[in-house]
């Protein structure tokens, strides 16, 4: 049964994005907000809208029982929930589903499970991905896991089961330190996340972060959509990303590639996922698998030429990818700049109203945001106020054409991160493709001494 009206459970450039896929595939949408979003973009566009709430996220975006009713109310037949808040909430999925609604995305098992990062891991050893070396589950006997850290070899890292965004996890270089930084882990871990578990991992000593897309049909058929490099992190926030990596051959990729769409098959896995590792010296280790769309899908969409979002849908809808594995071109190189709406320099936020607002354009460039001149954007939610993604046949030309890009992107009345990106892309480092995790927070540290 094909979706006829779909919910859109989110806001801003993602939401319109959604909006878009969904008017192109001749889908009606519903757009829900908080008081503070009444004047988005994505809910001017939406066929319907209905405020769901107050400003805060815990009342309105992330309000189960409001956007249900919302749902219920417009008459949707599916809810598509975006990324962040309630895209990778199982229990969102199953209220949904038990509503005889769509939900596109993963089947709710597959989102509560790989959303427990010790039982993600275990899972993932079971379905043959490469793991980081250490414990199999939770760790709190301290003879435990000093016996753990001198197996995989320190220095180790101490990690919350639940949760991220560099909360609750810290490295440890040597036995002497381990009680305290276990107990130091597990209370951060408590006080962010509710949950004090905690596991312990070798400590990679300066890997990159590479990401591969893979898609399922939740009947035993994936594919794989090779890599992306989001190595160019800030305070274990992506910054940048590009694909395919500067540092994987083909080889590699289609290795690791199909590794992934074997695990996704055999799981049964249904519709985005994104499974993310750290690599060093020629290695994969698994971190993490993300059950929903990315916010750099862009990338991937611009080398294979696929709209995953459609895509999406498809597989909600009960039809089969659209796609073969050996329908899978990848070609020419793609990069996307996460503007924010932050001080390039100190990254405090710095909301407020657009003054003037120009987005640049040409062969291959592509802008992802809901903004426009005199649109307030509001200080609740996070910083990220568009996505600039540029594609050329090479890497070096994707380059230039993404300076290019940014020469002739204006937003006024406000402080964007766009300095940042125009200073990374001369950067001899990044340039030649030779980073790491740790290489931008490095930079950014010379940057401020100089």
């Amino acid at each position: 049964m094909g979706i006829e009206k779909l919910l859109i459970a989110n806001r801003g450039e993602i939401a319109l994005r959604i909006h878009r896929a969904c008017h192109e595939m001749g889908i009606r949408t519903v757009a829900v907000h908080s008081t503070a979003d009444a004047d988005a973009m994505h809910v001017r566009l939406a066929d319907e809208a209905i405020c769901i709430g107050p400003p805060a996220a815990k009342d309105s975006y992330l309000n189960v029982a409001a956007i249900i009713s919302a749902a219920e109310i417009s008459g949707a037949d599916a809810i598509h929930p975006g990324y962040g808040f309630l895209s990778e909430n199982a229990k969102f999925a199953e209220i949904v589903e038990a509503h005889g609604i769509a939900f596109v995305g993963p089947k709710p098992e597959h989102i509560r499970t790989m959303g427990d990062k010790i039982e993600a891991k275990r899972t993932a050893g079971a379905l043959g991905l490469p793991l980081v070396p250490g414990s199999d589950g939770a760790v709190s006997d301290l003879e435990e896991a000093k016996a753990i850290a001198e197996t995989a070899g320190y220095p180790v890292i101490i990690k919350a089961a639940s949760g991220g965004g560099g909360r609750g996890m810290k490295v440890c270089t040597s036995p002497d330190q381990l009680e305290t930084l276990m107990q130091q882990a597990g209370s951060e871990a408590k006080a962010a996340f509710g949950d004090a578990t905690v596991y312990i991992e070798k400590y990679l000593g300066n890997p990159r972060h590479i990401e591969i897309q893979v898609f399922g049909d939740g009947n035993g058929n994936a594919i794989h959509l090779g890599e992306r490099d989001c190595s160019l992190q800030r305070r274990h926030q992506k910054v940048l990303e590009e694909a395919p990596s500067p540092v994987l051959s083909s080889a590699e990729r289609e290795r690791i590639g199909s590794t992934c769409a074997k695990a996704m098959a055999d799981m049964g896995y249904r519709g985005a996922g994104t499974i993310e590792f750290l690599w060093e010296n020629g290695e994969f280790y698994f971190i993490e698998m993300n059950t929903r769309l990315q916010v750099e899908h862009p990338v991937t969409e611009m080398i294979t030429g696929l709209d995953l979002v459609r895509e999406q849908i498809r597989v909600a809808e009960g039809k089969p990818l659209s796609v073969r594995q050996e329908d899978i071109r990848f070609t020419g190189h793609a990069i996307e700049c996460r503007i924010n709406a932050e001080d390039p320099k100190t990254f405090a936020p710095s909301p407020g109203t657009v003054t003037s607002y120009h987005v640049p354009g040409g062969m291959h460039v592509r802008v992802d945001s809901g903004l426009y001149q005199g649109y307030k954007v509001p200080p609740y939610y996070d910083s990220m106020i568009g996505k600039l993604i540029v594609y050329g046949r090479t890497r070096e030309g994707a380059i230039m054409r993404l300076r290019r890009a940014l020469e002739e992107y204006v937003i006024e009345g406000m402080k964007t991160t766009i300095p940042l990106h125009q200073a990374l892309l001369t950067d001899p480092d990044f340039l030649n493709g030779d980073y790491t995790i740790k290489w931008l927070e490095e930079w950014l540290a010379r940057e401020d001494a100089a």
